[in-house]
């Protein structure tokens, strides 16, 4: 039974697997762990799918109960007991029904080792090493299990990991012995194999290894075919899965989902990049913009459904609740990259603009306002503050900025266009129609086909 990806998953499944990262997207955890436990059922291989199922159960069930002891081992009674035994008949078959018992406590213990176990059977070893994985983050002190990941590494050539596993042991059990033996072990079985590898590396594969390097930096710049970036980020995947704590690793299977518009993909491994590299703020901004591009994705893909099924209610719904919890998460996140960086105007745009959208006008004044001393956004920025002005029925206000930024315009292109029309609709709108006639007339002499502005000066004449 192999490991698949996202792109192996069944054309019936795909669609649960879609809703599933949508639900994730709008935080409805529990819906998101019924889908992926569907998915799972039928594909136990797609360990990105269990990898998310375990991050949402961790979610809902909040951090790991401390024990006592040396092993602080969870059996899970009588149940497990039973499901271990029928592992070994049918193992395949048996995987739902151990999910079942990760879904009430994710870093159980006893059914971590037995969800290991299982996948061994069934020759899954990177979903095998994801198992005991878990325990490790949530219970470092559990000596046995770490000790049987470790060998797990270590007989599976993967000896720097399994060194790793050793010394996190020893952390918590400075006298174990057999940690100590197995660091040491392991520690000097990777010396030996990078010894190895560098003996090989001769002059000629030093020189292809260096021109692979350049045609890849070549091909990052100039562009991939969408077949090409599947068959590299396929091989970044591995090498990730031999090391998920390698920062340039992390970076390029990011940029690769990046450039497949794989965003919630993209999103999760800018943020663990941004994790690993201890704060770097260009990749907490990637995450957030790739966050950003996910929602608008999924909100897209609603809207599409709905259009296509416009009398299904609960699709409309849906949409509806989609695109509010949207525009509330806009807001937080707006507000969070502005406390963090309080005199950046194009942040005070940002947020004002999704106050804005979200109709907290007055709330949106304030930070668009202070967004005007920006030269490079100002023109752009007084436009949204009119219709800020305008939507809070403040006419006179509002015709003042849409006049402050024509006065910063002088060509005629798109941005002048929007802000005429729009003076134009305000004047129409509190009785002045020979003012409005004059900001339509401007658009029409250069662009007759500018929206209605050719019905509306034409229409003056008759």
């Amino acid at each position: 039974m192999p490991e698949i990806t996202e792109k192996d998953l069944p054309p019936n499944l795909k669609p649960l697997w879609l809703k599933a990262l949508s639900a994730v997207q709008t935080s409805n955890l529990p819906y998101a762990v019924s889908l992926l436990q569907a998915v799972l059922k039928d594909t136990p291989g797609f360990l990105d799918g269990r990898k998310l199922l375990r991050s949402c159960e961790i979610q809902l069930c909040g951090a790991p109960k401390k024990k006592g002891g040396l092993f602080g081992l969870q059996t899970g009674g009588m149940g497990l007991m039973k499901l271990s035994s029928q592992a070994k008949k049918d193992p395949a078959a048996t995987l739902p029904l151990i999910e079942k018992e990760l879904e009430k406590d994710p870093y159980n213990e006893g059914a971590s080792e037995l969800l290991f176990d299982t996948f061994v059977r069934l020759e899954l070893f990177d979903s095998a090493a994801f198992a005991l994985e878990t325990v490790r983050k949530g219970y470092p002190e559990n000596a046995k299990l770490l000790h049987k990941l470790a060998e797990f590494y270590f007989t599976h050539d993967l000896h720097l990991i399994a060194s790793d596993v050793y010394n996190d042991i020893i952390k918590h059990h400075p006298t174990d012995s057999a940690a100590i033996k197995g660091a040491k072990d392991a520690s000097a079985r990777a010396s030996m194999q990078k010894q190895k590898w560098d003996e090989n590396a001769d002059m000629r594969t030093l020189m292809r290894n260096a021109a692979e390097v350049e045609e890849l930096e070549k091909s990052t710049r100039s562009g991939l075919t969408h077949e090409q970036l599947e068959e590299r980020r396929d091989r970044t995947i591995e090498k990730y899965n031999a090391d998920p704590n390698h920062l340039t690793t992390v970076k390029d299977l990011a940029n690769i989902y990046e450039q497949l518009e794989d965003w919630h993909n993209a999103q999760t491994f800018y943020e663990w990049a941004h994790s690993l590299s201890s704060g770097d703020v260009a990749l907490s901004t990637k995450a957030g913009q790739m966050k950003d591009r996910a929602a608008e994705a999924d909100i897209r893909n609603l809207e599409a459904a709905a259009a296509t099924d416009p009398d299904n209610a609960d699709l409309q719904a849906a949409l509806a609740a989609h695109k509010s919890e949207r525009l509330a998460l806009v807001v937080a996140e707006a507000k969070r990259r502005v406390e963090q960086n309080p005199t950046d105007p194009q942040l005070r745009y940002e947020l004002g603009s999704a106050l804005y959208h979200a109709g907290d006008h007055s709330g949106a004044i304030l930070h668009l306002q202070q967004a005007t001393r920006n030269p490079h956004i100002r023109t752009k920025v007084l436009l949204l503050l009119g219709r800020t002005f305008k939507a809070k029925g403040m006419f006179d206000l509002s015709i003042k900025q849409l006049s402050d930024a024509l006065s910063d315009l002088h060509a005629m292109d798109n941005t002048k266009k929007e802000v005429l029309y729009e003076k134009g609709i305000l004047h129409d709108e509190m009785g002045d129609q020979a003012q409005a006639l004059e900001c339509f007339k401007q658009i029409y002499e250069v662009d007759y086909s500018y929206r209605d502005v050719a019905q509306r000066v034409e229409s003056s004449y008759q």
